[in-house]
């Protein structure tokens, strides 16, 4: 079971962090349309339409992603001194009441909003029209990664109400822990101190003359 938790985590990993490459895409059209509009006085209507698909592409498949790794904002004041049990009980109720009708409505809609959108070939209302169905497409594919991810979800809920612990998720880039980094490097208060002072009379130093 533990395996195939992992392996949709590692799935939803894989979704996110392929769709994160839009990011340079993004970047590339915002930075070439500046130069072609205010230098060369060429400015593209289509651009602005081709922008808000890719952050919204974006956006929406890093939900999963996101949810796999436990970093969807919540109400931390109270839920972090409660119990894994306890914690698994608020979690698998929430998933239960809100989340699932939720994901399921969307990407049951999405998908007839994508259907409909392609039927009649739906294009932007710009002067340099672009294919907009395409993108619509990516509603039920963000809803149904999410889905899925939520299902693993409540597994592990139940998991932990029944072990009193969280099962372990895949690993992934983590924000980087000073104290651990001044163990690894052999840096003590002490000597941080010491440069901090050094570096003050230094420039002491230079002020006086």
């Amino acid at each position: 079971m533990q395996n195939l938790l992992l392996a949709v985590d590692r799935l939803s990993t894989w979704i996110g962090k392929t769709f994160a490459w839009s990011v340079v895409g993004l970047t590339l059209l915002i930075s070439w349309e500046v130069f072609s509009r205010y230098v060369l006085n060429k400015p593209h209507a289509w651009v602005l339409d081709a922008q808000i698909m890719l952050y919204g592409t974006l956006f929406m498949c890093a939900g999963a992603y996101t949810l796999s790794k436990n970093g969807h904002v919540r109400g931390d004041v109270l839920y972090g001194f409660f119990r894994p049990r306890t914690q698994a009980a608020i979690d698998l109720l929430l998933y239960l009441v809100f989340f699932m009708p939720g994901i399921v409505a969307l990407t049951w809609a999405g998908w007839n909003y994508a259907q409909e959108s392609l039927a009649i070939r739906e294009q932007t209302f710009s002067a340099d029209a672009l294919p907009l169905y395409p993108f619509k497409f990516v509603i039920p594919i963000a809803g149904g990664a999410l889905l899925l991810q939520g299902l693993v979800e409540i597994v592990r809920c139940v998991i932990c109400l029944r072990t009193g612990e969280w099962p372990a998720r895949d690993e992934d880039v983590e924000e980087v822990d000073v104290e651990k980094l001044k163990e690894m490097v052999h840096v003590k208060d002490a000597d941080i101190e010491a440069l901090d002072q050094y570096v003050v009379a230094k420039e002491g130093g230079k002020a006086a003359s």
